[in-house]
């Protein structure tokens, strides 16, 4: 969980400083995944022309934002308590109470809709990923003294609101930015709701994609992370009317004078074509990174899941990825306890685990999300034995991603330096496998490629030292 203004980039020249003036002020709390720190930089920038600045103090609002992720086991349940603490705070304001509005967003507010406002009536306003933005109409709505509830799915193509970023842009708020170029998903996975919170997958046209990622760079944002719910199968509309893959999209982007790194995430395997397999070869600012979930080891529990492939479908893709880039560092996800998983089953994913060997990776127990297939099945497996198998497999994964880290100690490459460390004279960045790097160096540098040797590791870091001259150039 994240609030904005942490690792995002703005991209309209200076909002605040009018909004600041009209007085206005904005908290965004952003739960979930990078898309919705994205939608929510989204967020302000609509309501920047209507005179809302951000602030990092929810007691200073005078709205307040929820940007929710249904992803998580009672998701639903952790909102309303955040609603009921809001609620407190707005409460102790006095006199004063009312100006504070309240509005939840995202994919819990477009699932649960006007059950939210019937559980918390303090709520104004519950408005789905698909209509942020609409956001300055429908406060206009709000101040009216309406309660609103918008959880259509817009008819129009979702992306028709996302002008080109403007080139003008001046400032931004790291040097690292995500990208929406996806939404939505056309997967029907039975234990994932984004089909039914995100909607049906479509694509934003290459030129606005690239326009917004030169805007990123001109304000200084050196690495661009493309994001969708299944963001390899991204087609997005070409100038001449065709329609692009990821592949040739990350082709695009490359050419960009000053953007240095390219990552994009989350992915499916089915989605994993030739021309994304060729970018990891042949690109050189595409980083030997990628997330590609396969949730389980075994093909029955790949069957009940709807993952339309098979294990062996995985594992030979994999090794395709890997001849193309021998370097690669592959992250995945997977779901333990899933209806109808026997043990047999979870030895088969323990397994597959150690035949593709993760640089890290993401485990949860299987937690029923209402209105999907899984939801309903009858073989729920029981809560202790979900908890003992994620320990087990976790276990497996943490030596894992060890192995991994301790097999740079002595390597040379080159890190990212996006921040001040935790001690004195210490700089964090990022190795082109998304590790954490701690080095001493020069405030200077930040901002920079630097070229550095790993002495060390933690159980999820790296430390290095630098191997450049202190007064080494901008990147």
């Amino acid at each position: 969980m994240v609030e904005t203004g942490t690792n995002q980039t703005e991209i309209n020249p200076h909002p605040e400083a009018d909004a600041t003036a009209r007085g206005k002020k904005v908290f965004i709390k952003t739960y979930g995944c990078q898309m919705n720190v994205y939608d929510s930089t989204r967020m302000t920038d609509a309501l920047a022309p209507e005179g809302y600045a951000e602030t990092t103090k929810l007691e200073e609002a005078d709205l307040v934002i929820l940007n929710t992720c249904h992803i998580r086991e009672k998701a639903a349940e952790k909102v309303y308590s955040e609603i009921g603490r809001i609620r407190k705070i707005r409460d102790a304001r006095g006199a004063d109470a009312k100006v504070m509005k309240i509005g939840v967003a995202g994919c819990v507010a477009q699932a649960e809709g006007e059950e939210i406002m019937r559980r918390a009536p303090v709520v104004d306003l519950v408005f789905g990923p698909q209509s942020y933005h609409r956001l300055p109409g429908l406060l206009k709505q709000v101040e009216a003294g309406h309660s609103v509830v918008e959880t259509e799915f817009p008819e129009e193509d979702k992306f028709k609101h996302l002008p080109a970023a403007k080139p003008a842009v001046t400032r931004a708020r790291g040097f690292t930015a995500f990208l929406t170029v996806q939404e939505g998903c056309d997967k029907f996975c039975t234990f994932c709701v984004v089909p039914y919170t995100r909607g049906a997958e479509v694509s934003r046209p290459v030129a606005d994609i690239v326009a917004e990622a030169r805007a990123l760079v001109a304000a200084g944002v050196k690495e661009i992370t493309l994001l969708g719910q299944n963001v390899n199968a991204y087609h997005g509309k070409a100038a001449d009317g065709s329609s692009q893959g990821l592949g040739r999209l990350l082709q695009e982007l490359a050419v960009i004078d000053g953007l240095a790194r390219l990552r994009y995430t989350t992915s499916h395997p089915r989605d994993m074509d030739e021309s994304l397999i060729a970018a990891h070869r042949d690109i050189a600012c595409v980083m030997p990174y990628l997330h590609l979930p396969i949730q389980s080891g075994s093909d029955r529990m790949l069957a009940a899941m709807n993952r339309r492939h098979t294990r062996r479908d995985y594992v030979e893709l994999i090794g395709k990825i890997r001849a193309a880039r021998p370097d690669l560092a592959l992250s995945g996800d997977f779901i333990v306890g899933f209806p109808g998983e026997t043990e047999a089953d979870f030895e088969d994913t323990l397994s597959l685990i150690r035949e593709i060997g993760y640089a890290q990776a993401y485990s949860f127990k299987y937690s029923p999300r209402p209105g999907t297939p899984a939801a309903g099945h009858d073989e729920q497996v029981p809560e202790d034995v979900k908890s003992a198998r994620l320990q087990r497999l976790q276990a497996l994964l943490n030596d894992q991603q060890i192995a991994f880290n301790a097999s740079k100690v002595g390597s040379t490459m080159e890190i990212l330096l996006e921040r001040k460390g935790r001690e004195p004279g210490q700089l964090g960045g990022r190795s082109p496998w998304l590790q954490p790097v701690h080095v001493m160096a020069s405030d200077q540098l930040i901002g920079t490629l630097q070229p550095v040797r790993i002495t060390g590791i933690t159980k999820f870091s790296l430390s290095a030292e630098l191997i450049a001259s202190p007064n080494a150039s901008a990147a």
